[in-house]
């Protein structure tokens, strides 16, 4: 089941498509943010926190290193840079029986680079809304 949905979101990643989300997460999915200390509810803000990600993190240094698969969970490692500061971290995923993503868990090291997606993620957020 996760194949499909995995499938599904390199390519959206790959194209940088955010129209794509609305056919792969569900209605009810939760958003775990690195920077956010409480869960995102619903599609509508997961979508935007998604969006944001998608603009500042997905650049050219932007890749994905392993991934693991097991039923309806992922576990996707990635690494990129963000002015200068080399990030790595995962995203932790899990769809529903439909294949739509449901939770999506984003955990991000070092702390310098935790607090660099804060601030390119609060600007680009702005400029979402």
């Amino acid at each position: 089941m996760i194949e499909t949905t995995i499938k599904q979101w390199h390519a959206l990643v790959d194209a940088k498509d955010p129209k794509a989300l609305d056919d792969l997460l569900a209605e009810n999915v939760v958003f775990h943010s690195p920077v956010v200390h409480t869960p995102q509810q619903g599609k509508a803000i997961t979508r935007t926190y998604l969006m944001a990600a998608l603009y500042t993190l997905n650049n050219e240094h932007f890749r994905y290193e392993r991934e693991i698969l097991d039923g309806h969970n992922a576990m996707l490692e990635f690494t990129t840079e963000l002015d200068g500061i080399k990030l790595n971290g995962v995203d932790i995923i899990h769809c529903d029986a439909e294949g739509r993503i449901d939770d999506f868990k984003v955990m991000v090291r070092p702390l310098k680079a935790v607090n660099k997606i804060h601030e390119m993620m609060g600007a680009m957020l702005e400029k979402l809304k």
